[in-house]
């Protein structure tokens, strides 16, 4: 759904509809008090509802139909329009309907739109008769966010409640069609941060979405179904919505991250990248396009990072060589471990101790790899000399069962020579004897 943003139709539209609406209305039928049913009472009739039927005719944003309305979690919970904008939905005489002596309320300053949605959301008696666990501080939150800072100084262009929540339709967060449905967050936030005509006047990159497409975090959510995997709301909030400070990216990181957090303080780069005033993680990791980090990024083509500040042959350069060569070992050792076992298995042979014994081995590259945040080579070596011990004595393992299947095939071999002799000597000793 498009966002609002400051588009309205005219107030005249909607009287004129309404007006229209109410000479076409049939009259209301006269029932006798006298007069005795000639069947069995005809069911109730449904309850009128002026304001679906003048609107369902109308053009957006102001056309809301009844099966759009159908699925508003506000309508399911038995709320009406009135509700919200007050004013008498049984009428269909336009100054009674929309009267302001009955509470009808136009919301057309959209500055008025939070308040409104947090005159139930920011009530918790209010909100515990429907959902008790619901949050009731998201108002509260907004006026903390950019978002809300930005509005409270005159900027109506800036989201309200409608833009990412819809207006008429709102789904609970849990229903796959909602805007703010996990799946769906990012694509509802580029609806104004992709666009580079509305957010010309705020001087920001336009191009988080089209990177967050190629992150590791949109491969797990979109790909591999991970509704846990971040997306804006994670690290920027969402009533709250505000971009992190740059000495505070870790601290976002590390909610997910957290022990290459706890590596990370033990680092000089915590404090070198504080004193510049660079954003920790960020500097290596990028921060909407996260790629899939890789041993690769310590080398010194085009995704190695390290050289980005280093020279080459300098104390971290060398550092940096023998971390990488010690993890591309292990890797190696790892491969070629797998390998012989598969091929020990493949032919019967069992391993299955050693197999086991290689998720070890894994682990202690993949606990590595978490250690170089520590930016320790002697760390790192430590954990990569545990995993090559287990992978060299894995390896060995694959190469003994092989050993042990070849004289196994030696001793087959021998043994079915040896019976096809003692067959061979009852052939003949029958055949002679039979002549």
């Amino acid at each position: 759904m498009a966002t609002l943003r400051n588009k309205f139709v005219p107030l005249g539209a909607a009287v004129a509809a309404l007006a229209l609406l109410s000479s076409l209305a049939p009259a209301p039928r006269v029932v006798h008090a006298q007069a005795a049913p000639t069947a069995a009472a005809a069911p109730a009739a449904a309850p009128v509802n002026s304001c679906l039927d003048c609107h369902s005719s109308l053009p957006e944003p102001y056309g809301v139909t009844q099966d759009k309305f159908s699925q508003d979690i506000h309508s399911q919970k038995g709320l009406t329009c009135t509700s919200c904008h007050g004013g008498d939905n049984t009428s269909y005489d336009p100054t009674v309907a929309m009267s302001p002596a009955k509470g009808w309320k136009n919301f057309k300053d959209r500055k008025t739109i939070p308040q409104m949605c947090g005159s139930c959301h920011g009530n918790p008696t209010f909100m515990k008769q429907y959902d008790p666990g619901l949050r009731t501080d998201q108002l509260a939150q907004y006026h903390t966010s950019v978002h809300g800072k930005r509005l409270a100084a005159g900027d109506t262009k800036v989201a309200v409640c409608i833009d990412c929540h819809s207006v008429h339709d709102i789904r609970p967060p849990s229903d796959p069609h909602s805007t703010v449905y996990p799946l769906n967050i990012a694509t509802t936030c580029s609806r104004c941060h992709s666009d580079a005509a509305y957010m010309k006047d705020y001087k920001i990159p336009t191009n988080q979405f089209a990177n967050y497409n190629t992150s590791v975090h949109h491969d797990a959510m979109v790909n591999h179904g991970d509704l846990s995997a971040p997306t804006c709301t994670t690290c920027h909030g969402n009533h709250g919505a505000a971009p992190p400070g740059v000495d505070k990216v870790e601290n976002v990181c590390a909610n997910c991250h957290v022990f290459q957090a706890q590596m990370y303080e033990k680092s000089t780069h915590n404090k070198a990248f504080a004193d510049r005033g660079l954003p920790g993680c960020v500097v290596c990791h990028s921060n909407h396009g996260i790629h899939m980090p890789s041993d690769a990024m310590l080398g010194t083509g085009p995704e190695g990072v390290c050289m980005r500040c280093h020279a080459p042959g300098d104390h971290c350069d060398r550092a940096r060589v023998r971390i990488q060569n010690g993890l591309l070992q292990l890797d190696d050792s790892i491969t070629a471990a797998d390998k012989e076992l598969r091929l020990a298995e493949d032919s019967g042979m069992e391993v299955s101790e050693a197999r086991l014994a290689q998720d070890q081995a894994k682990d202690s590259l993949t606990k590595a790899r978490v250690t170089i945040h520590s930016y320790q080579a002697a760390l790192v070596e430590s954990d990569i000399a545990a995993g090559m011990k287990i992978a060299n004595k894995d390896l060995q393992a694959g190469k003994d069962a092989m050993v042990e299947r070849d004289h196994r095939r030696i001793g087959l071999g021998i043994s079915i020579f040896a019976i096809v002799i003692v067959l061979v000597g009852f052939w003949l000793y029958i055949r002679n004897k039979h002549y």
